[in-house]
Order: structure tokens, then C-alpha cells, then sequence
């Protein structure tokens, strides 16, 4: 347990975990979260590094960062700049489907262009983004591929002109 956590009466620690849990169940300590964060900032860092920067072992480091693996409540991977490597064209798609939404998801998730697919409540059914090479891609994308889809009735995209933010850090707030 740490500092922070001590002091905070009970009930309080109690919310906070309560309030801290995943889909699964899985509760995100400070420590974890200090963690992740650690990892966030770089995901090479040294165990050692980050048990300095949060007070643990390098062991006890190790074995939390897998348990929080092997959990799926974290990943370490790689993230590139989509227009440093070549792809120029950004777009977010609505969908407006009929019939299984999840098979037209799951269908549309298989595509290479598109690197996210939800299921959503509101005017359009799906939302999909979609890392093309440009913007002769991104019509081929959507007019061969996309809108033939059995189940798309219709389709409305959103071109990307300017990133402004873009954050992988609710795991830690």
C-alpha cells in the first residue's frame, strides 16, 4: 500500500478501487498506475529505472508489469506517425448499417486500412478510422470496399486535416 493510499480514510480507498476497475474486474493500484505511466513515457524503460521512480524492486516491477500483460489490461507496443511512414490520408468513416452490427464491425476490422472499429449509439452505427496512403486510397477504400459491405446502407467520412490529440492514458487517471 502506499503513502498516498494510507492516507485516505477507508471508505475512501474502497471508491477509488471500486471506481478503478476494468470490464474484467481488474483493479489498478497506484503502484500500477505509476507503472503504466512509467511505461507510457517510454516503453523500453529498464525495470530497475522504474522501480527507482516508484519505490519498488526491479523484481517487483517485473512481476507486476506481467501480471498486467498477462491480464490484458495493458500492452506494450510500438506507436508510429502515420504521415512519417508514408500515409497521408486520415479519415474517421460513420456507418449507418442494418442487420448484425457486429458481423458489418467484425467485417470492417478485418480491413489493413482501418485501425479501429466501434460499435456506437447516435446517427451512425459504426465509426471506423481509416490510415490510407492517400486520398485515391481512401476512395477506393470507401466506394470498392466499405460501401459494398451486405448490411452498409450508407457512409459519411470525416478527412482528417490536423491531429491535435491523440493520448493512450485512461488507465491511469
Amino acid at each position: 500500500m502506499t503513502t498516498d493510499s494510507l492516507a485516505l480514510p477507508d471508505r475512501l480507498r474502497h471508491h477509488r478501487r471500486v471506481t478503478n476497475r476494468d470490464r474484467h474486474g481488474y483493479v489498478l493500484d497506484d503502484l500500477s498506475k505509476r507503472i503504466i505511466e512509467q511505461l507510457q513515457e517510454d516503453g523500453r524503460r529498464p525495470y530497475a529505472a522504474i522501480g527507482k521512480a516508484v519505490g519498488l524492486s526491479e523484481a517487483a516491477v517485473r512481476q507486476r508489469v506481467q501480471r498486467l500483460l498477462d491480464s490484458g489490461v495493458m500492452q506494450i507496443v510500438a506507436v508510429t506517425d502515420p504521415l512519417q511512414v508514408g500515409f497521408s490520408r486520415q479519415a474517421m468513416i460513420g456507418v449507418r448499417a442494418e442487420g448484425d452490427l457486429a458481423q458489418v464491425a467484425d467485417r470492417l476490422a478485418e480491413m489493413p486500412e482501418v485501425d479501429y472499429v466501434v460499435i456506437t449509439a447516435g446517427s451512425f452505427d459504426l465509426l471506423v478510422e481509416a490510415v490510407c496512403e492517400d486520398d485515391d486510397a481512401l476512395l477506393e477504400l470507401i466506394s470498392s470496399k466499405i460501401r459494398t459491405f451486405d448490411g452498409v446502407r450508407t457512409t459519411e467520412t470525416f478527412v482528417y486535416l490536423k491531429l491535435r490529440k491523440q493520448l493512450y492514458n485512461w488507465g491511469t487517471r
